[in-house]
């Protein structure tokens, strides 16, 4: 048989795949395997189609400390990019198919295609491979032909469940490598390039907080007073210390985003957020219904007033001289009402908000929350829908603000009689001419714009 003949094709109906372990389970080591995730399942076949070798590429590792060590991403970097990399977690010639070079050209075949074909089947490419070579069976001479590189040994020990490792004193030799040029350079980058950016957001967000980090905030939200007669797993300031925790760690605070969080902590985390354990000793994590629940029944003055207490302990206070910029934001997906916010600009302190529900608009929400805003001395801006009458003679007038509010084309006399009124500036002026070119704001009394 000639090498040039052979080829490497993908497996994927169901005879083809019980064939497969059947042959894994009869001649290598190891046996079958039933992967998870991400996986694609080859064979090398000769030019009449007769197999010679079968490869299994599967999700990485989790944990390796000498790949992660030679990648040099950091830990949140693993997490969110791991599906990146793929586990060759088998490979077998099969016996009757043994000859030189053969397992070389196999391999060689099978990488070449690897990341095309995930990408076809994934929605993404691979850029690096790893594997295990058991130095008891195999010295790894066909992944050194082939421009592995030997990165250390595993620490012996096996996953048995999701945070529980068994040990088997087993160390295995462990080879990498990379399948693009500069595909570590990429994994340790602080951005990933906008082809590969779904797979940091597929992954989604983790919570690195220590036990000891989350006890201490809980604490500030001891204070909530519970919507539920009978509390059974969550506390209601655990729900919301679970809530703050996925602003701290950036990830989506819709109630199925929460949902997906807490399923990822581990069992330490959850204890320590004050989940209550189910008869068997295990922590539970929160559905998207019971943050639904939570979400609709909190009292908002009260949560309002503990966020600006944390927030005065980790920041200290606003800056005295900033913008206020008044805005209101909409749910993207689902259901749910808009929220009037309050911030500072640039530094983006919370000053606070207010519900705007169906009944109602931003208007009056917004000058009932100047009520609850130190706006004396300060510049207030919001937009267009609020450049009314009233609400600029309250912000003068009852709490002595500036104010900046927009003006388009709808309000066709206001437009004009500002137009007569201001010239309009010089294009094509640099910003080192500001001081010679003042703004419409210079001379004129405080509070109008």
């Amino acid at each position: 048989m000639s090498l040039d003949e052979v080829q490497v094709v993908p497996l994927t109906t169901a005879s083809d795949l019980r064939r497969l372990q059947s042959l894994l389970g009869k001649h290598h080591y190891l046996g079958g395997l039933k992967p998870v995730g991400e996986r694609i399942f080859y064979a090398a076949v000769d030019a009449p189609g007769n197999w010679l070798a079968v490869l299994v590429f599967n999700a990485a590792a989790k944990h390796l400390k000498h790949r992660d060590q030679w990648i040099g991403w950091t830990q949140a970097q693993r997490d969110r990019r791991l599906s990146l990399v793929a586990n060759n977690s088998r490979f077998l010639i099969l016996p009757k198919a043994r000859q030189p070079n053969l397992g070389s050209r196999v391999l060689r075949l099978a990488l070449e295609r690897l990341s095309t074909d995930w990408q076809a089947r994934y929605g993404h490419p691979v850029l690096v491979v790893e594997t295990f070579v058991d130095p008891e069976q195999f010295h790894g001479t066909v992944y050194t032909a082939q421009g592995w590189e030997e990165v250390g040994l595993t620490d012996g020990s096996g996953r048995h469940r999701r945070d529980y490792y068994v040990e088997h004193d087993k160390p295995k030799r462990l080879f990498v490598r990379e399948l693009v040029k500069n595909a570590r350079r990429s994994l340790q980058a602080e951005h990933l390039k906008p082809a590969l950016a779904s797979v940091e957001k597929k992954a989604g967000a983790r919570c690195y907080l220590k036990g000891t980090e989350l006890r201490a905030l809980t604490q500030h939200f001891r204070e909530l007073p519970e919507y539920r007669e009978r509390v059974e797993s969550y506390p209601v300031w655990s729900l919301v210390t679970l809530m703050l925790v996925a602003i701290l760690c950036d990830a989506p605070r819709g109630q199925k985003d929460l949902a997906k969080l807490a399923r990822r902590l581990n069992q330490h985390q959850r204890g320590a957020l004050g989940i209550r354990p189910h008869p068997n000793g295990r922590f539970p994590a929160p559905s998207q219904s019971t943050f639904s629940r939570c979400l609709a029944k909190l009292d908002a003055k009260i949560l309002n007033q503990l966020l600006l207490q944390i927030q005065a302990k980790v920041r200290g206070q606003p800056p005295a001289n900033e913008l206020i910029a008044v805005d209101g934001k909409k749910p993207r997906h689902g259901p749910g009402d808009a929220i009037l916010a309050a911030v500072t600009v640039p530094s983006q302190f919370y000053l606070g908000s207010a519900v705007v529900d169906t009944k109602t608009n931003e208007i009056p929400v917004a000058r009932e929350l100047f009520g609850e805003l130190d706006l004396a001395g300060r510049v207030v801006s919001l937009d267009a829908l609020h450049t009314q009458d009233q609400t600029a003679r309250e912000l003068v007038l009852e709490h002595g603000a500036h104010y900046l509010l927009s003006v388009k084309d709808n309000q066709s006399t206001l437009r004009q009689n500002i137009d007569n009124a201001v010239p309009v500036p010089p294009t094509g002026f640099s910003p080192s001419d500001h001081d010679a070119h003042p703004g419409p704001e210079a001379g004129k009394e405080p509070g109008r714009c």
